[in-house]
């Protein structure tokens, strides 16, 4: 009788234990919610899906990523702000974005300063550690920089050197007040608006050109419209992806380098993958009534040095483009135009 009845308070012991030990495992899940303003069905929606699951495969399931693709988390000041209050814990961002966190970041955007993929490595291998550190005493981490193709000018009639653009109107987007500053201080007519009336100003005759990323000009057929595209760059058009030091904080040390690794591979993915998307949307606008303006090099010499002439209006303290990290990218570029 008593041998049964230690056995039953084992037995009663058992599911006691079990669920007093449950919400230690309960604890150790740490769940990180990521913003996204890109749509799930692209290669960044993709890449970071896959980042997703290979955190919680490695990390055995103790880090789980929940991705709100599409902007459902809200747009770029929304989601700065709710990371900075830690309602979500990372975030995708465009330079906008970036440069609401750490200003420095602009000077990869200042214009035709950039001009190619090979130089835009050059300067990212130089340079990223310097900002990752900067961001970093901001508040943030980057999990990823990754690439989304150029800024090219679209425009209803050609344009090959700086005064084909002056005399048309040029939109853009009423949020990216530093380069609204920048081409007004240049002398090109901006007309400030939202991104989503593009067509309906092209349309209207309100705007006759708009830079824009070739990606982004074949998915919403600007092309239709603003038929002329130059072969020049203006600027890459970069975006990272951060998290708040205090998430990153809580993610076990013994897992942050394999994490990090998993992020160096996405970013790999995403360029690769943004190229390849980028040389198919040209390639399927010129087919569809796409003009290629092609530049000679001395019309690209032209853009190169009427830009000269307005670095002192645009770059330094308190200016729209950071003077020691605009020096740093320069003389970059310079040392290694020189040896190619």
């Amino acid at each position: 009788m008593r041998r049964s009845f230690n056995i039953s308070l084992r037995l009663l012991f058992i599911p006691v234990l079990f669920l007093s030990v449950c919400p230690l495992f309960a604890q150790r899940r740490i769940t990180i919610r990521l913003a996204s303003l890109v749509p799930e069905n692209t290669p960044w929606g993709a890449a970071i899906n896959k980042m997703a699951s290979d955190w919680a495969r490695v990390t055995n399931g103790e880090v789980e990523v929940i991705v709100y693709h599409n902007g459902t988390a809200g747009d770029e000041p929304e989601t700065l702000r709710k990371l900075r209050l830690n309602q979500i814990q990372a975030a995708v961002f465009t330079s906008l974005g970036l440069n609401s966190i750490m200003p420095e970041v602009m000077a990869l955007s200042y214009p035709f300063l950039i001009r190619d993929n090979a130089e835009l490595d050059e300067v990212l291998s130089r340079i990223k550690p310097e900002l990752n550190e900067k961001i970093q005493q901001n508040g943030f981490t980057t999990l990823a920089w990754a690439r989304a193709g150029w800024i090219k000018i679209f425009s209803k009639s050609p344009v090959h050197v700086p005064n084909d653009l002056r005399r048309l109107k040029l939109g853009t987007s009423s949020d990216e007040l530093q380069m609204i500053q920048a081409f007004r201080l240049m002398g090109y007519q901006i007309v400030p608006i939202s991104i989503n009336d593009i067509l309906v100003f092209l349309n209207g005759g309100m705007i006759d050109a708009i830079y824009q990323s070739p990606i982004y000009a074949a998915g919403t057929q600007i092309f239709g419209v603003a038929k002329n595209m130059s072969s020049i760059n203006i600027a890459p058009f970069m975006g990272g992806i951060l998290m708040n030091n205090t998430a990153w904080r809580r993610i076990p040390e013994r897992y942050r380098p394999q994490l990090m690794e998993i992020c160096r591979e996405m970013e790999a993915t995403i360029e690769a993958s943004i190229v390849n998307l980028e040389t198919e949307a040209v390639s399927t606008m010129l087919r569809h009534g796409l003009i290629l303006n092609e530049l000679s090099v001395q019309q690209e010499q032209e853009w190169y040095t009427d830009m000269g002439r307005y670095e002192n209006s645009l770059v330094g303290t308190g200016q729209i483009f950071n003077r020691e990290y605009y020096l740093k990218i320069n003389d970059i570029l310079t040392n290694y135009r020189r040896g190619r």
